[in-house]
């Protein structure tokens, strides 16, 4: 997977913007941050909660690993090369949801409820598998 299908994939999301974080870059949406990428490109960091970092260890040991701030676990850390897109955006997906203003995530899920079948893409409420 590459860092450009991720970038894609994160802008997407509703109000969802990328700016640089010391030398990191970031995706934000209305200023906080749910996701970052290293300078090399090769991996993602997630912000995702407990229950959904422990459900996606569980199930894709193969490209996923605790990420750790000091010594507490806030996130993914997401092996780009060997990850699966679905995986990689349901928890872009939640890691926005974890972030985004409550009335965004409203319109978004309303706006979702009304898009055509053949739209491009279509935001909507995901957990993870």
């Amino acid at each position: 997977m590459k860092i450009a299908y991720v970038r894609r994939f994160a802008l997407s999301l509703p109000d969802a913007t990328e700016s640089p974080h010391f030398e990191y870059a970031s995706f934000r949406v209305r200023g906080k941050i749910f996701a970052t990428v290293p300078p090399d490109g090769t991996l993602l960091h997630v912000f995702v909660d407990e229950e959904t970092r422990e459900t996606a260890l569980a199930l894709e040991p193969g490209f996923l690993e605790k990420l750790f701030w000091g010594a507490r676990a806030s996130g993914l850390r997401v092996k780009l090369a060997d990850a699966k897109p679905r995986v990689v955006e349901s928890l872009l997906m939640q890691a926005w949801r974890s972030k985004a203003p409550k009335k965004l995530i409203a319109a978004s899920d309303a706006s979702a409820v009304v898009t055509p079948p053949n739209a491009k893409r279509s935001i909507r409420k995901v957990t993870y598998p």
